[in-house]
């Protein structure tokens, strides 16, 4: 059976466009492969300095999961932090690839074009990334288009090392997340927590009001493009065209329609994060950390053996 890994940063309270846009696929396929899920703890110190929200953020990403439909048992699930091997693995690939090599990244590229300062982590988080992907000799990596990027470096990652050092690594592929559609937020821009148009994944059905209230229409229109655009997520367009003509120029009707569909969704997994203790996360995440070093830890027996660094 095929090898399969899947990370996810700790960072901000998740919404229906993280489910929409990843986390679902993810869930529906892992049971197909041999599948590692880890939390990204340490690409999160890029953007959360407060230690507090970082602990709050890895036990609510890994609940998360876990309420959404995936089996801890029947996946290996672990904390990045609680496997010294991944930063040890990047370290050594370090090594083997260039500046200019590096600089060729999206997130560093964007964040030198929009005027911010890239930091040493940031610069660098390639090499972890393929590191976090190569350790578990992963065949299959879903990723959404905008993220082809980090499996190609780790394919390179991975060629290097052979070509130096011999065969150790395989060469991931990507399993491009086809049909995952730009998630539109209530502003009609891509749903994110920095532009503070999200719908919550695990809200209250109050909350989910408040929010899908919010999305702005065009009081010119017949239908209200934003809420159409969310409503698609939930139903199929036959049932749509329907409810959207019989309710021409009705917004407030469609978006309490759509609320109602919303709760459908989330109610059951709402209440399935609710009876998730934090206790049970950590053991969960602690017996996945012990079956990850193992592996971990064969795989870097072997790699300290090629470069020359074990006696």
């Amino acid at each position: 059976m095929q090898k399969m890994l899947s990370g996810v940063k700790p960072t901000g309270t998740l919404h229906i466009g993280n489910y929409f846009g990843a986390m679902k696929q993810f869930v529906d396929m892992y049971h197909k492969y041999e599948s590692t899920f880890f939390v990204a703890d340490y690409h999160a110190l890029n953007s959360v300095k407060d230690p507090a929200e970082l602990r709050a953020g890895i036990i609510d990403i890994a609940a998360a999961y876990i309420a959404i439909g995936l089996d801890p048992n029947k996946a290996l699930m672990f904390k990045q932090s609680d496997v010294s091997e991944h930063t040890e693995l990047a370290w050594i690939f370090n090594n083997l690839v260039t500046v200019p090599f590096l600089m060729q990244a999206h997130a560093y590229k964007d964040a030198i074009a929009n005027g911010r300062e890239a930091n040493v982590a940031l610069f660098d988080y390639p090499m972890l990334m393929a590191a976090d992907i190569l350790l578990y000799d992963t065949d299959v990596v879903p990723v959404g288009r905008d993220q082809q990027q980090h499996v190609e470096y780790a394919r390179e990652a991975a060629a290097k090392f052979n070509h130096a050092y011999g065969a150790t690594f395989k060469e991931p592929k990507e399993i491009i997340l086809e049909g995952v559609a730009v998630v539109p937020g209530t502003d009609g821009r891509k749903m994110s927590k920095t532009y503070g148009n999200t719908i919550p994944l695990f809200g209250t059905k109050d909350e989910i009001a408040q929010a899908v209230m919010s999305i702005i229409t065009d009081s010119n229109a017949e239908s209200p493009v934003n809420v159409y655009a969310i409503h698609a997520l939930f139903r199929d367009c036959d049932y749509l065209g329907e409810l959207y003509k019989a309710n021409k120029g009705k917004y407030k009707a469609l978006k309490e329609a759509l609320i109602e569909d919303i709760e459908a969704v989330v109610a059951p997994m709402r209440e399935r994060r609710d009876a998730i203790t934090d206790e049970e996360v950590k053991q969960i995440l602690t017996h996945g950390a012990e079956r990850a070093r193992a592996r971990a830890s064969a795989k870097m027996a072997d790699v300290r053996a090629k470069v020359g660094v074990s006696l």
